[in-house]
């Protein structure tokens, strides 16, 4: 995963985005598979050999200067942590990673618990879409959320799902997806 500073590009752009830097890529052997456009960055979901790296940030340049890069496999991680972690790359709008180490934290879950961090897995998928510009497969995911998320109220480890069903609900009414922080 490489962020790169965002300058001034939309989710509307993420295809031509995701084109730009398969050209750029191109004599490389770089596999740039999506582009997500958060405010601040634009990540590229990119394979390519360990020693081509350099390379493909210093290929990417013309689209922005590097902010950040994550290798992004499946780790083992505490539950507790995986809740932190995936609370900050939601809030940073890094909805990708967000999901991924929610996704560590319901392999962990039982019964209840399970289907509320799978809807909350969901909120950060469909904002992933969002990033894509696919808004009408985010309305669709955030109905699956709804319906994993049920009846439970309150909070989960410091996540205010009232708030996530309030947002979500008002967005599918609306057609209006507005990121919010949990």
């Amino acid at each position: 995963m490489i962020h790169l500073q965002n300058n001034g590009y939309l989710p509307i752009n993420s295809r031509d985005l995701v084109n730009e830097a398969r050209k750029l890529c191109s004599d490389i052997g770089a596999s740039v598979r999506v582009a997500r456009v958060a405010s601040k960055f634009v990540e590229f979901d990119v394979t390519v050999e360990k020693e081509k790296f350099d390379a493909v940030v210093e290929k990417l340049k013309p689209i922005g200067k590097l902010d950040n890069v994550r290798h992004v496999v499946e780790e083992e991680i505490e539950k507790e942590d995986g809740i932190k972690d995936g609370i900050f790359y939601f809030n940073n709008e890094r909805f990708w990673e967000s999901h991924e180490a929610w996704e560590g934290v319901w392999k962990k879950c039982q019964g209840k618990e399970r289907e509320v961090i799978q809807g909350i897995i969901l909120v950060a998928a469909a904002f992933a879409h969002t990033q894509k510009n696919d808004d009408g497969i985010a309305l669709g995911i955030f109905g699956r959320a709804l319906e994993k998320i049920g009846d439970f109220s309150g909070t989960y480890n410091n996540i205010d799902v009232d708030k996530i069903r309030r947002k979500i609900t008002e967005m599918r009414q609306t057609k209006e997806l507005t990121i919010f922080q949990i």
